[in-house]
């Protein structure tokens, strides 16, 4: 089967670093994935290149991807497409039916919109819902990375939620340090085993890592750990500048976007202070080290994967306090790692390759229907 996985591009996010273990785990199965991209951009794109053929749309816009999309879809002809993240899912609806060659289509959406869009205003929020309501009826299955992102979509397209699958990102175990590696990441803690807390993630409001610096502060000086903030992005000078106002400049590290597994293998614990995610591939990560995790109870990913604090810790969102005092007890007294890794085992690329493979087969599915029941406001 030749299957097709369309991006914007390949920048090092969580959608992207899923959809490649994906495209691993289906050419394991025998398929043929070709990546089709809006921009020809990412530090993902040599990954990518390796694994199938890269086709670039050139599409700046997001309203300039129909057409040679349409025409890319004529003259390559894929069995299948799986088209991530509104709007492109949205313009990829489009795109077929204009298309010469009309391959079975899967959209997979990787957020809450809801929380994500939710300071564009009301006029975005009813584009965002007219849109869904119009195009996602119109495709051959509709997918989730999380159960709360399936209910979102379906209260914002007005579709019932039976007709989103759910199907768990991909995640595999971050690759074995090598000796000259691990070396590196202990230079760069700078501290001993015992207290060092890993953070994942681009500095963006989303991810909060303000909540996280503010919990660093409240912990006992004699107890707190060194935090290694793994990342880049917009928000970068700000944090470093809360550090210093803090008075934890000394116990903070930002040494930009690099390969997270030897610090997976050296840290102590990953702490998520998200305001919301849409699964959090990186607690997933960390169980497959065995690593002890602390997140915030946000929507939605993170229960889903801890459960009621069983595979980790939850506290509430915007709670500096409780998440100090979380740290410190996990580093005091961390989980079993055997356990966490079996947890993480539930989350392997190749149980997400079987679940999408399901969907490719014409008549798995219930029909969705065509009408919706009005566009909630």
């Amino acid at each position: 089967m030749r299957l097709a996985i369309l991006l914007p591009d390949l920048h090092g996010g969580g959608a992207e670093r899923a959809m490649i273990e994906l495209a691993r785990a289906l050419r394991r199965e025998g398929d043929a994935v070709d990546f089709v991209l809006m921009r020809d951009a990412g530090d993902l794109r040599g990954e990518a290149a390796g694994l199938g053929e890269v086709a670039v749309l050139g599409a700046d816009k997001i309203r300039h991807v129909v057409a040679p999309l349409r025409d890319w879809l004529g003259q390559a002809r894929p069995d299948a497409v799986i088209a991530n993240i509104w709007p492109l899912t949205s313009m990829a609806v489009v795109a077929r039916l204009g298309a010469a060659h009309r391959p079975r289509l899967i959209l997979v959406d990787h957020n809450p919109l809801s929380l994500q869009y939710g300071s564009r205003g009301r006029r975005h929020r009813l584009a965002l819902r007219a849109s869904l309501a119009a195009t996602y009826r119109l495709a051959d299955a509709r997918v989730a990375v999380s159960a709360g992102v399936a209910g979102d979509l379906a209260t914002l397209s007005g579709i019932d939620r039976s007709h989103f699958e759910v199907i768990h990102n991909p995640v595999v175990a971050p690759a074995a340090s090598t000796a000259a590696t691990t070396d590196a990441a202990e230079k760069a803690w700078g501290c001993g085993a015992g207290r060092r807390l890993l953070s994942v993630g681009s500095f963006k409001p989303q991810k909060n890592q303000a909540l996280l610096l503010e919990a660093l502060a409240r912990m006992p000086a004699a107890q707190r750990p060194v935090l290694m903030l793994l990342g880049e992005g917009e928000r970068r000078e700000a944090l470093a500048a809360q550090a210093e106002a803090l008075g934890i400049a000394s116990f903070v590290r930002m040494p930009g976007f690099c390969d997270p597994a030897p610090f997976y293998r050296t840290a102590d614990a990953l702490a998520l202070s998200s305001d919301y995610e849409g699964f959090g591939n990186v607690i997933v990560e960390a169980l497959a080290c065995g690593l002890p995790v602390v997140a915030t109870d946000c929507p939605h990913g993170p229960r889903e994967i801890l459960g009621a604090n069983c595979f980790g810790r939850l506290v509430p969102m915007g709670d500096a306090a409780a998440l100090a005092t979380a740290l410190g007890s996990v580093l005091a007294a961390p989980i079993d790692s055997d356990r966490l890794r079996r947890r993480a085992a539930n989350f392997a690329p190749a149980v997400a390759a079987k679940a999408y493979r399901r969907l490719f087969r014409p008549g798995q599915l219930p029909l969705c229907p065509r009408t919706n029941k009005g566009l909630p406001t």
